[in-house]
């Protein structure tokens, strides 16, 4: 009997770790931070700053706070960084910020969030935290923004709304190339902004299947008449 009982709790303990690291699996750091965080941080990688902002870019709170943290070796600076935010996010205080005297002045100590948000929550933000706003990660969306930065308006709307998706410069896809789009209205940018507004169906001859949805409610007219005016560009592409 003594033996039954004591499997039995065995098998009950093993049931409730399993259920607790089940939990903790469906947890998701993006969508955590954005949730819970979001609502005072900018979580733009780079990092985006305004005149009425509440708290400091979140970057800029996972670079200080892993640059400042009391770690004997490297291995311990994040599990270290996490446990801190664990414990600040529940019970700050200027004591025990990491920010200077400037930063503390202008934004304040952070309101406590307890009963917002748990321990397990903070734990995966946190792993979130150091893993997405990284040097790494920082370099790579620099060099993206400026390749950008380079590109016309027109192709970043293009890449904005997934419009090369559906079309490319010269090839075909499941719409027409830009540059058959541009070769056949030429000049009519009223009429590619109207079939980007209303969506379109069965105008070419090669895509009767095909259907163009509509953008009028995704995407704002000034937009809408800088992107036809540089599809109807994609012409002179050879």
């Amino acid at each position: 009997m003594m033996k039954i009982k004591l499997l039995l709790s065995i098998v009950i303990l093993f049931a409730f770790v399993a259920c607790d690291t089940k939990e903790k699996s469906h947890l998701d750091g993006a969508q955590l931070i954005k949730q819970k965080c979001a609502s005072c941080h900018n979580l733009d990688l780079p990092p985006k700053t305004f005149k009425d902002e509440k708290a400091p870019p979140m970057m800029a709170v996972a670079f200080h706070i892993k640059d400042f943290i009391d770690a004997s070796n490297a291995s311990e600076k994040i599990p270290k960084a996490i446990e801190f935010i664990k414990d600040y996010v529940i019970n700050p205080s200027a004591s025990k910020s990491f920010c200077d005297k400037k930063s503390l002045q202008s934004y304040g100590v952070m309101p406590s969030q307890k009963g917002k948000v748990t321990q397990d929550e903070l734990q995966v933000i946190g792993e979130y935290m150091f893993e997405h706003y990284s040097v790494k990660n920082l370099t790579e969306a620099q060099a993206l923004q400026n390749k950008l930065n380079k590109m016309p308006r027109g192709e970043r709307l293009a890449l904005k709304y997934n419009c090369l998706t559906c079309h490319k410069l010269n090839k075909d896809l499941v719409g027409p190339s830009f540059a058959k789009i541009a070769n056949k209205y030429k000049d009519d940018s009223l009429y590619v902004q109207e079939s980007i507004k209303e969506g379109s169906v069965g105008r070419w001859k090669n895509f009767r299947g095909a259907r163009m949805p509509a953008f009028r409610d995704k995407i704002a007219d000034e937009d809408i008449v800088i992107l036809s005016e540089w599809i109807l560009k994609q012409s002179k592409v050879p």
